[in-house]
């Protein structure tokens, strides 16, 4: 199976024929394409439907996560609607099978890595920020665990580990992921593990136990891999 996979296209309201020429490109050289989060600027609803046309030209599965731009203008339930209407799985905890290998996909959440990871005490409203990311874990896992194949492909918004957020100032890094998420990854062991958000982080990664983590954000992908085919492509043996 052939995986294109990208994350952050902060698609906007000037944003119309921009995306199309790209997505056409993948015709022929992908089976599915996975989309990681803040796929629109604002989460407005006029921002989904042109990304939904942009996505037009392809042919192929679509899953993607949603990212905290998603969440900006409170429209998530309209953005899914418009999104799943165009072809597009959203995955918010939810796994989906295609052909023999399984996709899991949660948007995750901040909260640093490692031992400098967010711990649930003190204040109400840290303790509140806290279970989000555990939230986000559980959905995670659970989404990995109704999966009963060998080979089994994670999407996320946010990171799981460190090493694919180097490069932004480290001053940020709590907010571009969590350790959180690196665990149901480990219980549940996947090919690859896709997410975006840190647009000048690292594009890969492994976490504790090997498994390869790409950060696929588009402006990470125009610097470092291709400005013209600013997506990732993976071959699953």
């Amino acid at each position: 199976m052939r995986i294109a996979a990208v994350g952050d296209l902060h698609v906007t309201k000037e944003s119309s024929g921009r995306l199309r020429p790209i997505f056409a490109q993948l015709e022929g050289r992908a089976d599915v394409l996975l989309l990681c989060g803040d796929l629109t600027d604002y989460g407005l609803v006029e921002e989904a439907h042109i990304l939904a046309r942009e996505l037009s030209v392809l042919k192929i599965p679509m899953l993607g996560v949603l990212g905290n731009h998603d969440f900006e203008s409170g429209h998530v339930d309209k953005v899914v609607e418009i999104l799943s209407e165009a072809g597009v799985r959203v995955l918010d905890g939810d796994s989906h099978e295609i052909g023999d290998v399984g996709f899991a996909g949660a948007k995750g959440f901040a909260g640093g890595f490692g031992r400098g990871t967010l711990g649930p005490w003190g204040e109400p409203a840290v303790k509140s920020f806290v279970k989000e990311a555990l939230d986000e874990s559980l959905k995670l896992e659970s989404a990995l665990a109704r999966l009963r194949m060998d080979r089994r492909i994670a999407l996320l918004h946010y990171a799981p580990i460190k090493a694919t957020v180097e490069g932004e100032p480290a001053e940020i890094y709590p907010f571009l992921g969590c350790s959180r998420l690196e665990e149901p990854l480990e219980r549940y062991p996947v090919s690859f593990a896709f997410h975006g958000h840190a647009h000048r982080g690292s594009l890969e990664g492994r976490t504790r136990v090997g498994t390869p983590v790409y950060n696929v954000a588009m402006p990470l992908l125009r610097r470092q891999l291709s400005p013209d085919l600013p997506i990732r492509l993976v071959e699953l043996e």
